[in-house]
């Protein structure tokens, strides 16, 4: 299954883009706007543990390699969640640092959203950014999603207390 949109698209992983997801995901500045879960350095043996972990998931597809210019570009994500939340998914994703400010981040969580609205049955999706990262934050804003809170002094990375925003978008108000 591919997810096609202008400048690239979203298909699944595969234990062959083990070696470029090392090139592009071994990236301090990627690593500290995300969570503690992705490491810094970004082993070959994580790419493997990482990608066995999402392969093993199948369909629907939660996990999907960005590329562009016919080559991995990035990551996006779809996390399910559960019980009371049932109704919502949260997606993050990151990108290279070489497609940085050229809008693939924005038109590849437009494409993931109107996936997660298609597929799952859900009412809204959101994503956590921490509040200093004003790139991720304007990809959101482009992309639909409205800022619904700051949790002030809530996270805490590279030994530093942060806030982190929550930025949604409901089913019924997305214009993809």
């Amino acid at each position: 299954m591919e997810i096609h949109f202008e400048g690239g698209l979203l298909r699944p992983w595969s234990e062959n883009d083990a070696d470029e997801l090392v090139l592009i995901a071994n990236n301090k500045k990627i690593a500290d706007n995300l969570r503690d879960g992705f490491p810094n350095p970004y082993s070959i043996d994580d790419a493997h543990s990482w990608l066995g972990m999402v392969l093993k998931m199948g369909e629907p597809f939660r996990f999907f390699a960005i590329v562009s210019e016919g080559r991995l570009s990035g990551s996006i994500g779809i996390v399910t969640k559960e019980d009371i939340y049932r109704k919502n998914v949260e997606i993050g994703y990151f990108i290279a640092e070489s497609y940085w400010g050229k809008g693939l981040a924005t038109k590849a969580l437009k494409a993931a959203t109107s996936y997660a609205f298609t597929t799952f049955e859900i009412i809204r999706a959101y994503a956590e950014p921490f509040a200093d990262n004003s790139a991720s934050r304007r990809v959101l804003e482009k992309a639909g999603y409205t800022l619904e809170a700051v949790h002030h002094k809530n996270v805490i990375k590279n030994g530093v207390i942060k806030d982190s925003c929550i930025y949604t978008v409901l089913k019924e108000n997305y214009k993809p």
